[in-house]
């Protein structure tokens, strides 16, 4: 199994322990998954930058695989997350590391290079550029763009509700997630989210493809079926819960910029590129940062983009290490 091949290690940061694959020397390259992922989501990226002459560090973030999992909502919050990230570069003796994260990832690793801008060198996101902190929380603005709809992030807010739907049928589950915002799905397949209620499930009515494309193959899939068939989903959805904390925690968010050199990447048919109907969030995913080195929005592919992707990724993740080495 390709799992089997990386080197995991654990270690302590911020009252937790985390698990990492951890690869190469070199300057500390921290990559950061989202959600539903683990570590494996950067099976593709960990060795490549490593041979590019970095130490690559992959952790699975807590509430996930083979970290920590707190029971409670507040052990989400992003205070808490990215002085995961801080106390990571910590206990491998570092002073700075690259940050790249991908979903919740970015948002880990961007506000982590504006709270702790001395111990983050530089940034990419992908497919989730910065926001600033707004007007109101994000959960308050799902409610008021959404309202009379579906979204999944208002679907989880009840503790236990989203945890008994997904864990019933965790192989299905994950494929459905993965396959619905992949670049994949037909325009009829994508009409099962466009139409669903607020009363709907979260999985109701979403296609589970046979064969599923050829990105995921079945032994990527056995890995992460088993890490949530031990870990179940309830520390993974408390990060969607913990975003009313957040906007009350961090005021600050509203005015602070990403000064460290940065970069945006990101599947043209990403779902999350459309969240706030009728604006395009890729237009412009520097807006916030003030050394924004560019971005690549990659065509047909969608939000699983470093699985769907990886040659790609890759070409533009090298280049901006190489660019700012």
């Amino acid at each position: 199994m390709l799992a089997d091949t990386f080197s995991l290690q654990h270690f302590s940061t911020n009252g937790i322990k985390v698990r990492a694959a951890v690869e190469g020397t070199g300057h500390l390259v921290i990559m950061v998954h989202g959600w539903p992922e683990l570590w494996y989501s950067w099976r593709h990226q960990i060795r490549p930058v490593a041979e590019a002459g970095f130490k690559v560090v992959a952790p699975d973030v807590r509430g996930y695989g083979g970290s920590d999992k707190p029971y409670p909502i507040e052990a989400y919050d992003m205070v808490e997350l990215t002085a995961d990230v801080v106390g990571l570069i910590d206990a491998l003796g570092e002073e700075k590391a690259i940050l790249v994260g991908h979903d919740w990832g970015a948002p880990i690793c961007w506000n982590t290079a504006v709270l702790h801008p001395k111990r983050v060198s530089a940034v990419v996101g992908l497919s989730v550029p910065y926001f600033q902190r707004g007007e109101v929380s994000a959960i308050e603005l799902w409610k008021q763009l959404y309202e009379g709809k579906f979204f999944y992030q208002l679907y989880f807010q009840e503790e236990g509700v989203a945890e008994a739907e997904m864990e019933a049928d965790i192989r299905s589950t994950l494929r459905k997630v993965y396959y619905i915002v992949s670049g994949d799905p037909t325009a009829e397949d994508s009409q099962a989210i466009a139409i669903k209620g607020p009363e709907d499930n979260f999985l109701d009515g979403l296609p589970d493809p046979n064969p599923f494309p050829d990105w995921l193959t079945d032994e990527d899939l056995d890995y992460f079926v088993e890490a949530f068939t031990q870990s179940g989903f309830r520390g993974s959805l408390n990060r969607y819960r913990a975003q009313q904390r957040d906007w009350e925690l961090l005021p600050q968010l509203s005015e602070l910029t990403v000064d460290q050199p940065s970069y945006f990447i990101a599947g043209a048919l990403d779902a999350v590129r459309t969240f706030i109907p009728g604006v395009d969030l890729f237009e412009n995913p520097g807006v916030n940062c003030t050394d924004f080195r560019g971005a690549t929005i990659i065509d047909r592919e969608g939000h699983w983009i470093q699985q769907e992707a990886p040659d790609l990724v890759n070409r533009a993740l090298l280049d901006f290490l190489e660019g700012i080495s």
